[in-house]
């Protein structure tokens, strides 16, 4: 992790994992078990919530609790995206979330989901929604901006390049440090712009687990925050799960190179299969 980077200046020393906008917020009428869920990641520690105009009811579900639970609405970093490629559509959505999520600012806004070149030109042109991103952190509506991206390495290569962001956010798991891409490129590109990193996909919706093999969600999640990112995020769908995500923030200790070697050995021959959410490999 590079001290001193925009996303940590922006975050703070909180635990370094933090709540993704899957698992229960993912859903539609299901808010008392989101409402269960989210009590329990605060009450455990867990300050970084994620969500999107695309998660299904996550922006709503959140923006429930923090109307019930106003101070801790003051001590959470909301984060929420925009898929919309031209400026009007982006301060559409922006202005929807800051509705829906009862907020003035949000912590973090990003460019949702690149994926190919289309998308590189759609943004960078005149009227893109890229000079909106910039524009919205210039006027102090969002603090910070940021990209997201888990199609072709070479995109999100583009953006942490080329574009005045804060914060990247991508996927980090043995399976990638198995491929080459994002964690070998991406991330090395970022740090060099001063770009905060956060990882995602670190248990590839569940598809990398198997406890009866020994494989649980705490040895993904040690394996993802001992490599080069700031944070990790990960989307729960109950109270034990969002305890875990934060106990293993709190309680972090690296993985020792054998053990991370071991992992990715053990997924190699697999990693092309089980990058399942690339475009790219």
């Amino acid at each position: 992790m590079v001290a001193g980077n925009r996303f940590r200046k922006l975050f703070g020393v909180f635990s370094r994992t933090g709540l993704g906008g899957e698992g229960i917020l993912r859903t539609e009428g299901r808010g008392r078990e989101a409402h269960q869920m989210l009590t329990g990641a605060y009450e455990a520690g867990i300050r970084y919530y994620d969500s999107a105009p695309a998660y299904a009811g996550s922006e709503r579900y959140l923006g429930r609790f923090w109307q019930e639970h106003p101070g801790w609405a003051k001590e959470a970093f909301q984060t929420s995206k925009s898929a919309e490629r031209d400026a009007q559509g982006a301060l559409a959505d922006l202005a929807r979330s800051l509705s829906t999520l009862g907020r003035d600012q949000l912590g973090l806004w990003q460019i949702h989901d690149l994926r190919d070149a289309v998308d590189i030109r759609r943004l960078e042109a005149k009227g893109g929604a890229l000079q909106a991103f910039y524009s919205a952190r210039t006027t102090g509506t969002v603090r910070a901006i940021g990209v997201t991206g888990h199609h072709d390495p070479a995109v999100l290569l583009h953006a942490v390049s080329s574009w005045d962001v804060d914060s990247v956010l991508l996927p980090v798991s043995p399976i990638e440090t198995a491929l080459s891409g994002f964690s070998d490129l991406v991330i090395p590109a970022a740090r060099e712009r001063g770009i905060g990193v956060i990882g995602m996909k670190v248990f590839g919706g569940g598809s990398y687990l198997s406890p009866e093999s020994g494989l649980l969600p705490e040895h993904f999640l040690r394996y993802a925050l001992s490599q080069d990112v700031d944070m990790v995020i990960a989307g729960c769908s109950n109270q034990n799960e969002a305890r875990l995500l934060a106990r293993v923030g709190n309680e972090f200790s690296p993985m020792d190179e054998e053990e991370q070697s071991r992992l990715v050995g053990l997924f190699r021959p697999y990693a092309r299969l089980l990058a399942f959410y690339r475009g790219v490999i």
